[in-house]
């Protein structure tokens, strides 16, 4: 941008030095192009594993049902287990197997403090997973 003060020959001229104006803009990019990358967060991923285990050829493990009983009446898959002897069977039952899955059934005439009871005693020997079945599966 040029001025003129109307004369002849030698007038004045008023150019801005945009010399320094360049430097600090360059310097700004080369602070944000090493902090952008600084900045990125990391994802967590679970990825499968590439080279699986071989799949182990014997039966599934059978579920485990639960049954709360009327009388402090308990049954381990149909065989009846008394109230006392139910954290022993339990524990006995799950030392070894792979999978700490339980099934927890209700009778709809017990308390609903003993079929907690029975969750809580679950969970203390070792299960990791209580499922509840749906009422219309005897």
């Amino acid at each position: 941008m040029a001025m003129s003060t109307g004369g002849g020959g030698s007038g004045l001229t008023n150019e801005p030095n945009v010399t320094p104006m360049i430097d600090v803009l360059l310097v700004l990019l080369i602070i944000f192009m090493m902090i952008i990358p600084l900045s990125r967060k990391a994802i967590d991923l679970n990825l499968p594993d590439p080279n699986p285990p071989p799949d182990q050829s014997g039966p599934p493990p059978s579920q485990i049902v639960l049954e709360v009983l009327p009388g402090s009446v308990f049954r381990i898959n149909t065989g009846p287990v008394t109230k006392a002897a139910l954290p022993d069977s339990l524990i006995a039952l799950y030392r070894n197997r792979p999978e700490k899955i339980i099934f927890v059934k209700g009778d709809e005439h017990v308390k609903y403090a003993d079929v907690i009871w029975a969750m809580d005693v679950a969970r203390g020997a070792g299960v990791k997973v209580i499922g509840v079945p749906p009422k219309d599966i005897k």
